[in-house]
């Protein structure tokens, strides 16, 4: 597996490639010239998770009803949100925008290496809300995946350069509802029954653990542990370990809702009888982190959940994320941790 950084061309060949895929997109980010949808085709049953010969396909997105005239090959996503989702399909290249900078990123972990390494090239296009279109555009993709949010003020130029499908945030919210865009891109790569099994397989993974967790007493709360703050998870956003989750009970709390930004004094407040740390140094822990200095006070100390052993460290950067691969690692780690 290849991993690269793009680089300057030229600026004569680099107009070429502007020309040549301006050309390619024109012909294939199609509508019917009457304004009316195209009829999509069928889908074939049986379709193999590693790809589908069903192509032609046509794809309702937020810009339209968008033909995908061959089965892509190399696929660039601009959302930063979607590189746990696009990881899970077979591809042969894969066009990132990374959440963070490539160094901060979870791509070498355990968790992501079995999916990092089975593409044979990983390119990088963007970080966070920033997409570097010199760098997308010499990635040269056959198709491009935005967010209709996320990338509003980039879609015309996307639509420049290659077959762009523009995802509804929010009718498929990757933030609380991966599966469904985990659906939706293996309708837009041919890669159904692939989806459909990742799925089945994460919501089994799920279940067992819930009923391993049923018994856990007590309330559980997880912070975000960084360098120079400490954040609570909400229960709106920590979706697999509460409620329709793992089950586990919340501190009863308003901020719990949300989460917030925490104090040690606030920690104190919410006191629960399990405490779930999510180091983003987790990798490195020589870095610092801002509990270093609260783990030297009486009133850590005094946690009922120091003081019972129920402190349990985790992967911040994966297990408090919101995608399949970050979610699928949550769910093992609190199980190891809570299911003594």
């Amino acid at each position: 597996m290849k991993v690269r950084h793009t680089t300057s061309w030229s600026v004569f060949f680099t107009g070429m490639i502007s020309l040549l895929l301006l050309l390619s997109a024109c012909s294939s980010n199609t509508q019917s010239a009457n304004g009316q949808t195209p009829t999509p085709p069928s889908n074939a049953a049986g379709q193999a998770a590693a790809g589908s010969t069903s192509f032609p396909r046509t794809i309702e997105a937020a810009n339209g009803s968008i033909v995908i005239q061959e089965k892509p090959e190399r696929v660039a996503v601009v959302h930063w949100g979607y590189v746990d989702s696009i990881l899970l399909f077979d591809l042969k290249s894969v066009g990132l925008t990374l959440p963070f900078t490539k160094n901060d990123s979870s791509l070498g972990t355990d968790t992501y290496k079995p999916y990092v390494d089975k593409h044979e090239e990983l390119a990088f296009v963007g970080e966070n809300t920033t997409v570097n279109m010199e760098a997308l555009l010499e990635y040269a993709p056959d198709l491009i995946i935005a967010g209709n949010a996320t990338n509003t003020q980039l879609t015309d130029q996307l639509e420049k350069i290659a077959t762009t499908v523009v995802i509804d945030e929010a009718d498929t919210d990757v933030w609380s509802n991966w599966p469904a865009l985990v659906t939706k891109f293996g309708e837009i790569l041919g890669q159904e029954d692939g989806a459909e099994q990742f799925i089945t397989d994460y919501q089994a993974k799920l279940q067992n653990a819930r009923e391993k967790l049923a018994d856990v007493k007590g309330t559980v709360a997880f912070l975000q542990v960084r360098n120079n703050a400490v954040w609570l998870g909400g229960t709106n956003f920590l979706t697999p370990y509460y409620d329709k989750g793992l089950g586990l009970k919340a501190p009863d709390s308003p901020v719990m809702t949300e989460g917030a930004e925490l104090t040690l004094e606030g920690l104190s407040a919410l006191n629960p009888d399990h405490l779930i740390l999510g180091y983003f140094n987790y990798d490195n822990p020589s870095a610092a982190s801002l509990t270093d200095e609260w783990e030297k006070t009486a009133v850590w100390k005094s946690l009922k959940a120091v003081k019972s052993g129920q402190t349990h460290t985790v992967n911040g950067a994966l297990a408090m994320g919101y995608g399949p691969l970050g979610n699928s690692y949550g769910i093992e780690a609190v199980l190891e941790a809570l299911d003594k």
